[in-house]
C-alpha cells in the first residue's frame, strides 16, 4: 500500500497539471522510454521521506534506481516534479547522494533527469552548508568524471539555482525544447533585481543553451527524442565494465513465495535460517562452512541467480565461537574475491556466568568487525528480522557500508529491542508511578523508531522489499 501511494507521486491533480497543462511526461513514463525492455529495474529507497514532517509532501520528490540502458548498467536519478514542483528537501539530497555513492562504489554510469524548482529555502540550513548537503552532489560529479565514470543529464523541466550545475558538470547534456529551462535565477528574481521582464525561454530555454551559451550538448524537440538521444549516447560510450556471466541457473526446490510466511517476527523465533536459505539459493544447494562449530551463525557458499556468493546468516546470538567462524569465513571470501550476502537477524546478548566469557565474546566480535570492514568485495545486507546493537556491526549493518542494504517489512532496527525491557521499574527508585510512565513512554518511542518503515523513510537503507522478491533484488 505504501509503495502504491508513493508511485502516485504528488497525487492525481498534480499529475494532471504536470502532464496536461505543462505537457510533460510523468517520471515513470520517462524511465520506461529510457530503460531496456524486459530488463530488471531496481528502485532504491522508494519510501524515503514518507511521513517526515514536510507538510503534505508524500515522499522524497525524486526517484533513484539501477537498471540497464542499451545493455549498460546505470544508476538513474530523476526528479518527480508532481511533488511540490520537484522542490529539493533534505531527504531528497540524501537520496541523490546515496545514488551517486552507489555509482561510485560500483563504477556504474550515472544518468540524471532534472525537473526541479530548486532547494526548499525555509530548510536551507539542512540543505546547503554542511559537507554532506547539496554541494556534495557537484563534488561527486567531478570525482566521478576523474574516475572516468560516464555521466549523462537530461534537462526535462525546470533546472534552477545550484541544481543547474548537475547537467553542466555532466559529460553530455540534453535539453528539451519548450519544457527544459536552465538558469541560476529565474524570471521572477530578474524582475525583482533589475525590473526587467524576461520569459523563461529567453532567459534559459533549450535554443539559447544549444545555440548561444553552449551549456547543452544536444537539443531535443520532444521528450521522446531526448530519451532516444540518451540511449544513443550510452550505446557509444564504449564503457567497459566487469563481464557479466550469463549462467544457466535453476530455481530453489521450495517456492520463494513461502518466504512471506517465514519472515521472523522477532529475534526469539526458533525458525532455523536454513529454511530461508533453501528458498533463496539456486536449486536449494548450500555448501556449509564449519557446520558444527559456532552454530548460531550459518556460513557457506551457494549461487543466487547464477552468481556464486558467500552467505553469512544469523541463527541466534553471535557467540564467541560464531564470531570467530564469521571472521574466518569473511576473510576466505575476501581472499577468493567472492561477494558476501549477509542475512541479519541479531539477538540481544545474554549475560555469561563470568566476565571472562563476556570479554572473550567481545574480542571475537571485534575480530569479525575488522574482517567485515576490510573485506574488499561487494557486500549485500538483508535485514530479515532484528537489527540490534553491536552485533549489527559485525553483520555489516549500515555503518559498515554494505554496497546495498535492504529490509523485509518485519525488520526492526534499533540499539535495543523494546520488547526485551521489563514493564516494571526496579524497586527503590523513588516515584514508582513516574518511573513506570517514563519506561512506558520510552518503550513506545523505541517501538515506533525501530519500524522498517521509520528506517526507510529516513534513508537508513536502500528500501523495504517483500521477502518473496529477495532473489530478484
Amino acid at each position: 500500500e505504501l509503495l502504491e501511494k508513493v508511485s502516485r507521486g504528488g497525487g492525481e491533480s498534480a499529475i494532471l497539471r504536470h502532464t496536461q497543462r505543462n505537457k510533460k511526461l510523468f517520471v515513470r513514463q520517462r524511465l520506461k522510454l529510457l530503460l531496456d525492455d524486459d530488463e530488471p529495474f531496481l528502485e532504491l529507497s522508494p519510501l524515503a521521506g514518507l511521513g517526515l514532517p514536510y507538510g503534505d509532501v508524500p515522499a522524497a520528490g525524486c526517484l533513484t534506481g539501477v537498471g540497464k540502458i542499451c545493455g549498460v548498467w546505470c544508476v538513474l536519478s530523476a526528479n518527480d516534479a508532481t511533488v511540490k514542483g520537484g522542490t529539493i528537501y533534505p531527504i531528497g539530497v540524501k537520496k541523490q547522494l546515496r545514488a551517486q555513492e552507489i555509482a561510485l562504489q560500483n563504477r556504474l554510469c550515472a544518468v540524471y533527469l532534472v525537473d526541479s524548482g530548486g532547494a526548499f529555502l525555509p530548510l536551507q540550513s539542512e540543505l546547503f552548508p554542511d559537507k554532506l548537503h547539496g554541494g556534495r552532489l557537484f563534488y561527486n560529479e567531478a570525482v566521478m568524471s576523474a574516475m572516468r565514470i560516464p555521466q549523462v543529464a537530461v534537462v526535462c523541466g525546470s533546472c534552477v539555482a545550484g541544481g543547474a550545475y548537475v547537467p553542466t558538470m555532466a559529460e553530455e547534456a540534453v535539453i528539451i525544447d519548450k519544457i527544459g529551462t536552465l538558469f541560476l535565477a529565474g524570471p521572477p528574481l530578474v524582475k525583482a533585481a533589475t525590473g526587467e521582464d524576461v520569459s523563461p525561454e529567453d532567459l534559459g530555454g533549450a535554443r539559447l543553451h544549444s545555440k548561444v551559451s553552449g551549456c547543452s550538448d544536444h537539443f531535443a524537440s520532444s521528450e521522446e527524442e531526448a530519451y532516444k538521444c540518451v540511449r544513443n549516447l550510452i550505446s557509444t560510450l564504449n564503457y567497459e565494465q566487469l563481464p557479466e556471466e550469463m549462467l544457466e541457473h535453476d530455481s530453489p526446490l521450495y517456492s520463494c513465495d513461502e518466504l512471506l510466511g517465514l519472515a521472523p517476527s522477532h529475534y526469539g523465533s526458533t525458525l532455523p535460517v536454513a529454511l530461508i536459505l533453501s528458498r533463496l539459493m539456486d536449486g536449494s544447494r548450500f555448501q556449509e562452512f564449519k557446520a558444527n562449530y559456532g552454530t548460531t551463525l550459518v556460513t557457506g557458499f551457494g549461487h543466487v541467480e547464477g552468481h556464486l556468493v558467500g552467505v553469512v546468516a544469523n541463527n541466534g546470538e553471535l557467540s564467541h565461537d560464531a564470531a570467530l567462524k564469521g571472521s574466518h569465513f569473511v576473510q576466505l571470501c575476501a581472499q577468493r574475491g567472492l561477494p558476501i550476502l549477509f542475512l541479519l537477524n541479531t539477538a540481544p546478548q545474554t549475560a555469561g556466568p563470568t566476565s571472562i566469557l563476556q570479554s572473550n565474546r567481545l574480542k571475537a566480535q571485534a575480530s569479525m568487525m575488522g574482517a567485515v570492514a576490510c573485506a574488499a568485495v561487494p557486500k549485500i545486507t538483508i535485514i530479515i528480522g532484528g537489527c540490534y546493537g553491536s552485533e549489527s556491526y559485525a553483520m555489516c549493518g549500515r555503518s559498515f557500508s554494505p554496497n546495498f542494504l535492504f529490509l523485509w517489512p518485519n525488520a526492526r532496527v534499533a540499539l535495543v529491542d523494546p520488547r526485551h525491557f521489563s514493564d516494571t521499574p526496579e524497586a527503590g527508585n523513588g516515584d514508582c508511578a513516574a518511573d513506570e510512565s517514563q519506561l512506558k513512554h520510552l518503550k513506545e518511542k523505541l517501538e515506533e523508531e525501530s519500524s522498517a518503515f521509520y528506517s526507510s523513510a529516513r534513508l537508513w537503507d536502500d528500501g523495504v522489499i517483500l521477502p518473496q522478491n529477495t532473489r530478484k533484488v
